[in-house]
């Protein structure tokens, strides 16, 4: 199956959240399309245009899914 993650990686700032969502899918087997936002204004505008609060952002074959929690809830309901 293929995921989407998007996260934030700043020069000062790897998100905790992004790294753990990584981790997880990695374990799960997804195929992972990351998309990585670099800088503040970027992670503000994707969460502006995408209507959510915070990153990361996971989707699953076209489904959002939400945050690194969301994912952990998601895994563990098929699991």
């Amino acid at each position: 199956m293929q995921a989407t993650l998007t996260r934030m990686v700043l020069p000062d700032h790897t998100c905790p959240f992004g790294v753990r969502a990584k981790e997880m899918l990695e374990q799960a087997g997804f195929e992972i399309d990351e998309r990585i936002l670099s800088s503040r204004e970027e992670g503000d505008a994707f969460e502006e245009e995408r209507g959510v609060a915070t990153t990361p952002l996971i989707e699953i074959d076209g489904e959002v899914i939400g945050g690194s929690d969301d994912l952990e809830r998601w895994l563990a309901d098929r699991g």
